[in-house]
Parts: C-alpha cells; sequence; structure tokens
C-alpha cells in the first residue's frame, strides 16, 4: 500500500535536522514519492540538505538553540509548508516528549514514538527502575532523585570505583566521566553538570559500576500501533573515544546464536513494555570479562545489562540495513502512516557482516579536538579504486566546497561497506578508507585505518576502551621512509611536468638542460617544524624513469617512474616493486602537500623546490590559544595565582563538548582575555601566562 493511501495519509515530509541525517531521510522520502522540505539555521543557508530538498524554512540563527532546537520555529515551518509529517532525524528534537505533542496538538504525524514512550525512556533513571521491574538486567548503580554532592560522593563510594557519572537526561556521551577515584569525584561532576545543562536543559546525574571489560551491543527493535514488535538483529558499537562511537559492525562478532536471540527477544519485550511505536534501538553492556562458562540460556543470561534505549533511528543503522536487505526509514514512514511492520520476526534475515566509520572533522592527534575550516575536496571515486559500488556506501552532507560549522556536531559522514563475512568487510574498509579524497579540514580518516587494521580489532577482541588500551599503537608516529619520500618525488616532478609548457623547452619546469642531463633538487618535510629532507633527481637518458637520490642519514639510491591511472590512481615503480597508490596534494595547507594513501598506509609530505627550502614552515612557540572556534564555560584559577605544570586553567565549549586547557609548565596566569560566555575563535590567546623559568631572578 503507498503512503498516499494509509489510514494517516502521507504526501510530504519535513525533516527536522541537519547534515547527512537530514539527507539520507530525503533520499528514501524521494524514492517513496514524498515531497522533502528542509529547514535550516543561518550558518546553513548553503548546506547540502538544502540544497537538495524540494522546499527549504529558515528556522533561525546559528546556535541551535535558536533554531533546530526551537520547537516553535520548527512547528511553524511545517504549517507553512503544508508538511503532513515531521522526521526527526537523529539528535536534536528526536527525543523530545514535548516536540511529539507540539506535533499532535499541530496534527501533524510524528515519525517516531508516542511522547509517554520518550519520556518513559528519556529519563535514564526512571528508564532503569522500570526495567528493574521488568526483570531486565541493570548493572549495579544508584538512580535515585536525590541529587545531593555528598550523597552522590558517598553512592559513588558504595558502588566502588571506577564509577560512571551519566546525565539522567543524556545521550551522545554529553554529561558523561569515568571517575577512577574519589579525589576525581568533585571535579567530574561539575563538569558533568556543565555538559548536562548547556546540551539537555537538566543536570541531574545517576552513577553506575565502570564494568572494566564491557563491550556495547545495541539491538534494533521495531514496533508498529498493532502491538506487533521486531529485533532487526545486533550491532556491535564498543571502539569509542570520549563515550561516543566510532566504529560499528553488524552483526555482533563472537555471539552464539542462543545469546542473539536472548537479547533480541529481551529488546522487544523492552519496547513492548512502554508502547513502544517505530525504530528504537536498546542497547546494553555486554561483560567480554565474563565468559559463558556453557552455551546455556541462564549462563549466558548473566552476561548482558540493560543501559538505555534510544527511542529513535540510530546513527549506525546502516549497517542494520545492509545485513537485512531492510530500508529502515521506509519502515519509520509506512509505521508513522498507521501500517503494520512489512515482516514479522521469521521472515528477517541476517546476510554477511557490516561495518560503519565515522568520519569527523577532528584531530585525533590533539585530542581529538573539532576542526573547522573549508571543504577543498571531499568524495569517494569507487572506480580508481576498484571498489564494488554495491558493497560501499558513503552517507555525507557535505561537499567540496561546503564549509564545516563551529556550531554543529563534526560528523561529516559514514563510511559502510558489506561483505560475505567480517574478514572481507574489514578488509573492504580498509580499502574505500584509503580511497576517501579529503582536503581542507583534518579528519580522522588515518585513525580509522589504523583502528580497522589493528590486530586486536581484527581479531574481534573488543571493549569500550579499547582505544585507551591501545592508545600507543593507535597513535603512534609513522616516520615516512626513503621509499615513501622518494613516491612523493615522483609525484612532485610528474606535477611540475603538467604544470610546464610543453611547446617550449625553455618554459618547462622540469629540470630540463640543454645537452645535459636533467636535474632537479628537492626538499621534503614530514611536518610543519620538521627539518628538510634533500633529494636529487636526474632524469635517466632514456627519459623513461628518474635516478633519486634520497638524503637522509645517508644517501638512499632508487630508480622511479610513475604512470598516471584513473583519477588520482598512480602505479609507482622503485627499483623493480611497482605499487598502486592514489596520489592528491591538498591545497589548504600552506604550500605543496602531497598525500599518498593505499589499504593501511598514508604518507604526507611537504615538498618545495631546493631554492625554496628556507620557506619551509618553521615551528612556531606554542601560546595558550583557543584549538577551535567555541565558547567560555569556566575560568578554573585566579589572574595572578600561580599553578603547577598541567593545572586546568580554563574550559571552552565547542561542538557540545569541553574542552580544557591546562597550565604548560609551573607559573602564574597575569590575566585572562575573555571572561565566562564569551565566544571565542580558533587561535584567539586565552590568557597571560608566565612560566617560573621566565620569571626566575626578576
Amino acid at each position: 500500500m503507498s503512503l498516499t493511501n494509509a489510514p494517516r495519509p502521507l504526501r510530504s515530509v519535513l525533516i527536522a535536522n541537519r547534515g547527512e541525517i537530514a539527507c539520507r531521510v530525503m533520499r528514501t522520502a524521494r524514492r517513496l514519492g514524498l515531497r522533502t522540505i528542509a529547514v535550516y539555521s543561518d550558518a546553513d543557508a548553503n548546506a547540502r540538505h538544502v540544497r537538495e530538498a524540494d522546499e527549504a524554512v529558515r528556522l533561525g540563527p546559528a546556535p541551535a538553540r535558536e533554531s533546530y532546537l526551537n520547537v516553535a520555529a520548527v512547528i511553524e515551518a511545517a504549517q507553512r509548508s503544508g508538511a503532513d509529517a515531521i522526521h526527526p532525524g537523529y539528535g536534536f528534537l528526536s527525543e523530545n516528549a514535548d516536540f511529539v505533542a507540539a506535533c499532535e496538538a499541530a496534527d501533524i504525524v510524528f515519525v517516531g514514538p508516542p511522547a509517554s514512550a520518550i519520556a518513559a525512556m528519556g529519563d535514564k533513571a526512571s528508564a532503569k527502575a522500570r526495567m528493574f521491574k521488568a526483570g531486565v538486567p541493570l548493572v549495579p548503580g544508584y538512580h535515585g532523585e536525590a541529587q545531593d554532592d555528598a550523597l552522590l560522593r558517598e553512592e559513588a563510594g558504595k558502588i566502588g570505583y571506577p564509577v560512571l557519572l551519566k546525565a539522567s537526561a543524556g545521550g551522545g556521551g554529553k554529561g558523561m566521566r569515568v571517575v577512577e577515584s574519589d579525589h576525581e569525584f568533585q571535579a567530574a561532576l561539575d563538569g558533568c553538570r556543565r555538559e548536562s545543562r548547556a546540551a539537555f536543559g537538566d543536570e541531574r546525574m545517576l552513577i553506575e559500576k565502570y564494568l572494566t571489560q564491557p563491550r556495547h551491543v545495541e539491538v534494533q527493535v521495531f514496533c508498529d500501533s498493532q502491538g506487533n514488535g521486531v529485533y532487526l538483529f545486533e550491532r556491535d558499537c564498543s571502539v569509542q573515544r570520549r563515550h561516543q562511537k566510532v566504529l560499528e559492525e553488524a552483526p555482533a562478532p563472537n555471539l552464539s546464536p542462543a545469546l542473539r536471540q536472548q537479547m533480541g527477544e529481551a529488546a522487544v519485550r523492552a519496547a513492548q513494555e512502554i508502547g513502544y511505536v517505530g525504530a528504537g534501538t536498546v542497547e546494553f553492556l555486554l561483560d567480554a570479562a565474563a565468559e559463558p562458562v556453557s552455551n546455556t540460556e541462564t549462563s549466558e543470561a548473566t552476561r548482558f545489562y540493560f543501559m538505555e534505549m534510544n527511542t529513535r533511528l540510530q546513527v549506525e543503522h546502516p549497517v542494520t540495513e545492509l545485513i537485512t536487505g531492510e530500508d529502515l526509514v521506509e519502515w519509520q514512514l509506512r509505521v508513522a502512516a498507521g501500517l503494520p511492520l512489512p515482516k514479522a520476526q521469521d521472515a528477517l534475515t541476517l546476510t554477511g557482516h557490516a561495518i560503519e566509520a565515522r568520519l569527523y572533522a577532528e584531530d585525533p592527534d590533539n585530542d581529538f579536538l573539532p576542526a573547522t575550516g573549508t571543504l577543498e575536496r571531499f568524495g569517494l571515486d569507487l572506480n580508481a579504486s576498484d571498489l564494488a559500488p554495491d558493497r560501499v556506501r558513503l552517507d555525507s552532507g557535505v561537499e567540496a566546497g561546503d564549509d564545516v560549522s563551529m556550531h554543529y556536531d563534526p560528523m561529516l559522514a559514514k563510511l559502510i561497506v558489506h561483505g560475505e563475512d567480517r574478514g572481507q568487510a574489514l578488509a573492504e574498509m580498509d580499502r574505500t578508507l584509503a580511497a576517501l579524497d579529503i582536503s581542507g579540514v583534518n579528519t580522522n580518516r588515518r585513525f580509522l585505518q589504523r583502528l580497522v587494521t589493528h590486530p586486536d580489532f581484527i581479531a574481534a577482541r573488543l571493549d569500550t576502551r579499547f582505544i585507551e588500551h591501545h592508545h600507543d599503537a593507535l597513535f603512534a608516529s609513522e616516520p615516512a621512509t626513503d621509499a615513501d619520500i622518494a613516491c612523493a618525488a615522483l609525484v612532485a616532478l610528474d606535477q611540475l611536468e603538467q604544470t610546464g609548457d610543453d611547446h617550449s623547452p625553455w618554459e618547462r619546469r622540469d629540470g630540463w638542460r640543454l645537452n645535459a642531463p636533467q636535474h632537479l633538487r628537492l626538499a621534503f618535510a614530514e611536518a610543519e617544524g620538521a627539518p628538510p629532507i634533500p633529494v636529487t633527481a636526474t632524469r635517466s637518458a632514456s627519459q623513461s624513469t628518474w635516478q633519486l637520490s634520497v638524503d637522509r642519514d645517508g644517501e638512499q639510491h632508487l630508480e622511479g617512474r610513475l604512470q598516471r591511472l584513473d583519477g588520482d590512481a598512480v602505479a609507482i615503480t622503485l627499483d623493480g616493486h611497482r605499487r598502486r597508490l592514489l596520489a592528491r596534494t591538498d591545497p589548504a595547507l600552506d604550500g605543496e602537500t602531497i598525500i599518498l594513501t593505499a589499504a593501511g598506509f598514508q604518507s604526507r609530505l611537504i615538498w618545495r623546490r631546493s631554492d625554496r627550502v628556507d620557506h619551509l614552515p618553521h615551528e612556531v612557540e606554542a601560546r595558550l590559544t583557543a584549538s577551535m572556534h567555541g565558547t567560555v564555560v569556566a575560568l578554573l584559577v585566579e589572574p595572578g595565582q600561580t599553578v603547577e605544570k598541567g593545572t586546568p586553567l580554563v574550559v571552552v565549549e565547542a561542538m557540545k563538548m569541553e574542552h580544557t586547557l591546562s597550565a604548560p609548565a609551573a607559573g602564574a596566569v597575569e590575566a585572562f582575555h575573555f571572561k565566562v560566555g564569551d565566544a571565542v575563535a580558533q587561535g584567539d590567546e586565552l590568557l597571560a601566562f608566565a612560566s617560573a623559568d621566565a620569571t626566575e631572578g626578576v
């Protein structure tokens, strides 16, 4: 049955969200024949989701509270555009019971659960209590109403450290801290409350025992208004940073069929207990340290614990779509129109394995600080990388030329791959990450490559502290080899040839000389401020190869040639060893930067002609500056106060997360240049600081 002939006919839908979320929903809505309506803030006036919609309505200024979180403005936009329904996406108003009530009052279909179900699960403390009464296993913790600081600290002591502080109204890692000891408790509590108040307008906390080796396994559930409920299997979301997911996969590895069924049926019972309708995700902690003694129901049932229920579609829903062959947004729209679930439980099948990687604008090597700027390049060339289009999916809300704003979540896109089994999916993910063409903004692409090629991830030895446990390997510097430098030199030489004048040898810039071999001297640096590595290139008599001399700790001599393939793909041969690579330049960086990528590999090198070596970027003196655009939320010391190295000085909030600037050395804070509530730009000097060494003897 079409949506226009359903019990609640739908002809148009407004998507009350932005970015890749809105683009994803629009894709299915258009396929079903619905008119799509976008909403936008001033910061998103030319965003991709606005450009792709049939219509778009302005909500307000850039801050989310004045635009995407403004219930009255969203309802007015739906009424002005004549929308039959509102799809909230995921995030923003998707789990706001008051917004659902406002939709009902305006006679607009809300594509999601009823307000009562959102309220039942939206408050984490009351949800825990309700699940306890229903007999769902819970992690030991405190979920009470009393919120006195001393009481919370006492309860944490009773539970036993480490404990997890969580915002009662929270989600997405906001207002969440792991507390290792009693003396850390108060500072963590204060930080959680600030984040929770800013994100949810609520600073109530709950406390749970922090399992030392938990896996985060969630079950996708779906219910309709006729009382039917199914689970579409599970996803493992254990690899996280700052309690936010980085990699997700389905099905969860190393789960027995019995445990998969137990968790799925428990999730459906939890949803039906609260009268749920639509797509939802029941999240469990699976104790990886508690190996089952047998494959019986009793032994395995004790291994998982209810954590929370997200009463919306999840960011990671594509992995479920790829293993089931179902479009979950289509399911949502059909259920919202009053139609029954498309399939019963016994008709759902699980095929292959899918993995999703979240591509963020951030710097993993700098504590994952969000990055802003303009995307000079953004795309995925499947043809140049010999990738199978039916096994690769890129869900994005940006295109080349788009600005990455400080105002919203830094996620740029989701890369999803599907394989016949987990091994094939992992290999496909590694190759696809290498094929991503991104420049202009720092991203976590290389970090994701390190994750999916780490031996313990390949072996599925997973828990939620995976990144922490493997920090040294995941953040290890990877110095370029002489072969890497030689490859980059061949790319640079090819660029010089491409930019020369083919009609006049006197205008060529490739080192051509009359009656003499071609010589060219280049210099490469692995990072800004790094010492240059000289390379001398001499064209062979046959003009088909270059003799390369890499002068680093003794000269290394290599013979090489480069062949251009499709797109950015090149074939580079060094001393008879041929490699296929993707070779790109990053115009957003100072000077010419060559980026070479392949599966499990990336090298980034800044290069110059030798007569410009002195202009390679050098290190600048470190200052106490803002690493991104944001807002000052706390000044932690007084002007004139002496501090030790590492003392927290100021807290800046950006992209819904707090970032603390600490003293680089023992010394004194002379003055703050901003006050609480002030907006700061990336690079702004936040305070004047005098180190103890600088003031000695004065």
